[in-house]
C-alpha cells in the first residue's frame, strides 16, 4: 500500500507523464488494491476544480467519485490529527500537507510526492 499526495493523484488521473519514473513504478507495483488517498485529498481536488485550477474532462462529482473508487480512502482520525500536529516545526506548515503526511506515518506506508519540502523533511518515507 502507498499513499498518493494530492498532486500525484491528479497527475495520475490527468497527466501521468508528470509522474517520475520511480513514482510510476511504485504505483504500477501497487495496483489494483494498494493505492490510497487521505480524505483531505478529495477535498483538495474538489476545491481545485471549483476554483478552476484543474480542469478535468468530466463534472466535479463524477471526477471526485472516480478518484474515490480507485483508492482506499483514509479518514482523518484523532491519531492522524495528533501526528500531524506533532510533526517538527521544520515540516511544511500547510495543514493539508501535514495531515496527508501524518496519514502515511500512522498507516506506516510511503507517500508518493514531488513536494521537495516534504521529501527534504525526512519525517516519513517518500517516493519520487
Amino acid at each position: 500500500m502507498i499513499l498518493l499526495d494530492t498532486h500525484s493523484a491528479i497527475w495520475l488521473a490527468l497527466s501521468p507523464e508528470r509522474l517520475s519514473r520511480s513514482a510510476r513504478g511504485a504505483i504500477e507495483g501497487n495496483v489494483p488494491a494498494g493505492l490510497a488517498l487521505s480524505v483531505q485529498s478529495l477535498f483538495e481536488v474538489a476545491w481545485l476544480i471549483v476554483r478552476r485550477r484543474i480542469l478535468p474532462n468530466e463534472p466535479l462529482d463524477k471526477f471526485v467519485h472516480s478518484l474515490q473508487s480507485r483508492f482506499t480512502i483514509y479518514p482523518l482520525t484523532s491519531t492522524i490529527a495528533l501526528a500531524a500536529a506533532r510533526l517538527p516545526a521544520t515540516f511544511p506548515s500547510d495543514p493539508f500537507d501535514r495531515i496527508i503526511a501524518a496519514t502515511a506515518i500512522v498507516e506506516r506506508i510511503s507517500l508518493v510526492t514531488a513536494d521537495q519540502s516534504i521529501r527534504r523533511s525526512r519525517s516519513l518515507s517518500t517516493i519520487w
